[in-house]
């Protein structure tokens, strides 16, 4: 009887220790388990990260995310030139409204030259200068102030020219400051003469650079319209109609003044003379002639008084 009870004890201890390890390995593959699944996800995640890296560098975009901008364009440089002729009833009045029209624009004029033509009509030349957005606001609005006789426009690209330009500049000025650098560390006289020899040169080369870029600025930014303004030729008048009466009375006029300026002039011309025979006469007349003797009488001149008495 007691040895039964002992094989039941054992048998009992024998079970729960079994039970016991079981459910310790069962704990035990699930922390394996549980420790291994962040793992595999970090490396799931990281096989993505590189898949995003690998589109990314391909150029695809990755979802959720916007696609890259292309590069901006570099911005165009052009001088653009433009020369009008146009006929006018009135180039003083024109070239006042051309002025006008420039300023407004925020323009100005820079050159203006007017003069008149064998005293029939006038003529006028100005040169403004406009900036490139009013261009062709402008040009349209000078072409309607009369009847346009010519146009020219030219556009020159000179887009390679300023980035070239802009380039050396800057190349340039890197020089100086290496030079100025150079000049700070010199100990030696000679050194300092020589560095100071290249930095008089390559401060000339900037500053004709700097020239360059001004005056590319200055034409890519403005454009210059050359303006010429004439008016009609005035035919002389009746030179092809029959005369009128206002044409005759009008002649008339001109030919009565025409006499009295010449017979003034002769008169002016004969007046000295006139007086000089004038004064001569009154002389002979007052002074001279009463003294001179008397001439007697012919006696024949005197017979005839006698007999009618």
């Amino acid at each position: 009887m007691g040895s039964r009870r002992t094989c039941a004890v054992l048998l009992l201890t024998a079970s729960l220790a079994l039970a016991g390890c079981g459910a310790g390995g069962s704990d035990s593959g699930d922390e394996a388990r549980s420790a291994a699944k962040p793992a595999a996800q970090e490396e799931r995640d990281g096989a993505a990260g590189s898949g995003y890296a690998a589109d990314e560098a391909a150029g695809q975009p990755a979802e959720g995310r916007a696609p890259a901008k292309p590069a901006a364009a570099p911005q165009a440089h052009v001088i653009r030139t433009a020369t009008l002729e146009v006929e006018v009833e009135n180039a003083t009045k024109a070239l006042a409204a051309a002025r006008t029209t420039a300023l407004a624009a925020g323009g100005h004029v820079e050159n203006e030259t007017t003069e008149r033509i064998d005293d029939t009509h006038v003529t006028s030349h100005v040169v403004l200068r406009v900036p490139q957005e009013r261009y062709d606001s402008v040009l349209t609005e000078l072409a309607g102030v009369g009847k346009l006789l010519a146009r020219k426009a030219d556009a020159k690209d000179v887009t390679d020219q300023v980035v070239d330009v802009e380039s050396r500049i800057a190349t340039q000025r890197a020089s100086v400051a290496r030079v100025r650098e150079l000049m700070e560390r010199a100990t030696k006289l000679a050194d300092v003469v020589t560095l100071e020899g290249q930095l008089s040169s390559r401060q000339a080369d900037l500053e004709s650079l700097l020239a360059q870029q001004a005056a590319l600025k200055d034409r890519t930014s403005m454009a210059t319209i050359t303006l010429t303004l004439s008016e009609r030729e005035r035919p002389e008048s009746g030179k092809d109609d029959d005369p009128g009466f206002l044409d005759a009375l009008g002649g008339g006029w001109d030919a009565l003044t025409a006499t009295l300026r010449w017979t003034a002039v002769v008169i002016g011309a004969v007046a000295p003379f006139a007086a000089v025979a004038a004064v001569l006469y009154a002389v002979w007349r007052w002074l001279v002639r009463p003294r001179l003797p008397r001439r007697p009488v012919p006696a024949t001149a005197a017979a005839p008084r006698a007999v009618e008495d």
